[in-house]
């Protein structure tokens, strides 16, 4: 496997990384994966995981869910966000907003299950827009804004109302195709897989629309 270079990230701010940093080594080490192991998993260099588990840099959201999708488990859980286990209902003042990479997200779906649901607001200028590949679905739903969605070859435009459910081995890449940003509704499945999940960056060629 080709070793890519590693996703931009954010200097860590405390909160953040006091939060994120240990959590992430509790679960990788739970989950019986080396440094190497994890890494590449994720499609990280070793030496930029263990930045990010030492608290010295800030994983953006696309990040948070790669490894959120890696360790089995979600990404408020990855932030130490706590909820009722088996509560059905996802009050709206319960869904408090955070921030990783520029992207803002509210966790919209329960705690403990086999999908996470997430209401995202993508920013105009998407921080480390990078190509996924990964085992799983997603599905993604537009409420405001346009949604540039890059789906192996082909770009698609969606306006608010349109929707899109894709297999995640598909490569994708999802950015704001509006001033102002993006928001949208997003489920993923959380499956954990020995296959390596690539972030391909920006230098691989792709079709663009819109």
């Amino acid at each position: 496997m080709i070793e890519l270079p590693d996703p931009p990230s954010d200097p860590a701010p405390e909160e953040l990384s006091t939060a994120v940093a240990p959590r992430l080594r509790e679960l990788r080490r739970h989950s019986a994966l080396t440094l190497e192991t994890a890494a590449r998993r994720v499609g990280l260099s070793p030496a930029h995981l263990s930045r990010l588990e030492t608290g010295q840099r800030q994983p953006s959201l696309p990040m948070l869910l790669s490894l959120a999708r890696t360790y089995g488990t979600t990404v408020s859980d990855l932030l130490g966000e706590t909820a009722p286990e088996h509560d059905p209902i996802v009050r709206a003042a319960r869904a408090e907003p955070s921030e990783a990479g520029g992207w803002t997200y509210r966790t919209v779906g329960g705690a403990g299950r086999a999908m996470q649901a997430l209401r995202v607001h993508v920013p105009e200028r998407a921080q480390g827009d990078l190509v996924r590949v990964h085992p799983g679905e997603e599905w993604l739903y537009v409420l405001t804004g346009r949604l540039r969605l890059t789906l192996g070859e082909a770009v698609h435009v969606l306006e608010p109302g349109d929707a899109a459910h894709f297999d995640s081995l598909t490569p994708h890449r999802l950015a704001a195709a509006a001033r102002g940003g993006t928001e949208l509704l997003f489920v993923h499945t959380l499956l954990q897989s020995g296959a390596a999940e690539l972030c391909l960056g920006d230098r691989t060629p792709h079709r663009r629309g819109g």
